[in-house]
């Protein structure tokens, strides 16, 4: 079956999330249409659902942050860690991921404390298309005027480490998690954190491969299979430019459908006379 689900938006002090397949807590996402209208997509799918996926509309710099991974999340007894990826839906905006020179612990607080931790990190500017895979531990930031879809386990769990000495929209400052932090970071430097994938209209390109999720771009001006066997129990499918359809239910940029205990190939199309671009996700 293909599900519709209704989006769970949420208003930030840099911009809005729109929360599009959600299985957590307070703000999962409920079947919007069809005979299951009203359902929670945990009801829906048995258990709790292991993605959540957002678009994101930054108006301003996001704080510093970095994510536990799974085994200090349970060591810590907070759930699941959280690891994530980007892909950038307009040009001209920037992000930082991913430290430039080598840090430790100890010189990661003073840095903070120094307000200079933006000088070590690596600067991106990007544009459409670009994706980054975000391993936890790994620094990052969305900067303000970058519009993304984000793909992440379901978790929340977030060290907030710099914020810009801002405010909160309830006019306090905002937590920080300076220690909580230190042991989640990856403090190594990389070569590139940039994600390389090939670009092939009407084909299928596997862009992310990583035990939480794979994720693959269809670029297409023709329809095109889907195929879902061997995907697991779902395919969630995100429409990142131009609008289109999934086995005929239509979809816009921004939106999304789970296509959920589905063994047949769902056909993937563009809108008539236009171009679409689709990204697919399963575990």
């Amino acid at each position: 079956m293909i599900l519709k689900l209704a989006a769970e938006f949420r208003p930030m002090v840099w911009g809005s999330e729109n929360w599009v397949i959600s299985g957590y807590g307070e703000r999962e996402t409920r079947v919007a249409e069809g005979p299951l209208a009203g359902k929670t997509l945990n009801e829906v799918y048995g258990e709790q659902f292991p993605l959540l996926i957002k678009f994101i509309d930054a108006h301003d710099d996001l704080s510093l942050q970095v994510h536990p991974d799974d085994a200090l999340a349970a060591k810590r007894g907070i759930g699941l860690g959280k690891t994530e990826m980007w892909y950038v839906m307009n040009d001209g905006g920037h992000l930082l991921v991913g430290l430039k020179e080598k840090i430790t612990p100890d010189s990661y607080a003073q840095l903070v404390r120094d307000n200079r931790l933006v000088d070590v990190l690596e600067r991106h500017d990007t544009s459409k298309g670009d994706i980054f895979f975000l391993p936890a531990g790994r620094i990052h930031a969305i900067c303000g005027g970058t519009v993304l879809c984000e793909i992440q386990e379901t978790s929340d769990n977030t060290y907030r480490i710099y914020d810009y000495g801002r405010l909160g929209l309830d006019g306090k400052p905002r937590q920080l998690h300076i220690e909580e932090s230190k042991e989640a970071i990856d403090y190594k430097v990389y070569r590139s954190y940039r994600t390389s994938y090939a670009h092939r209209p009407n084909h299928e390109v596997v862009a992310v491969r990583d035990p939480h999720f794979t994720t693959s771009v269809y670029d297409l001006t023709k329809p095109v299979e889907l195929k879902t066997k061997g995907c697991g129990r779902f395919v969630a499918v995100m429409c990142v430019a131009g609008a289109g359809t999934v086995d005929g239910t239509p979809i816009a940029e921004g939106e999304a459908l789970l296509v959920l205990d589905h063994d047949a190939p769902v056909v993937l199309a563009p809108a008539e006379g236009s171009t679409v671009k689709f990204l697919t996700t399963h575990e």
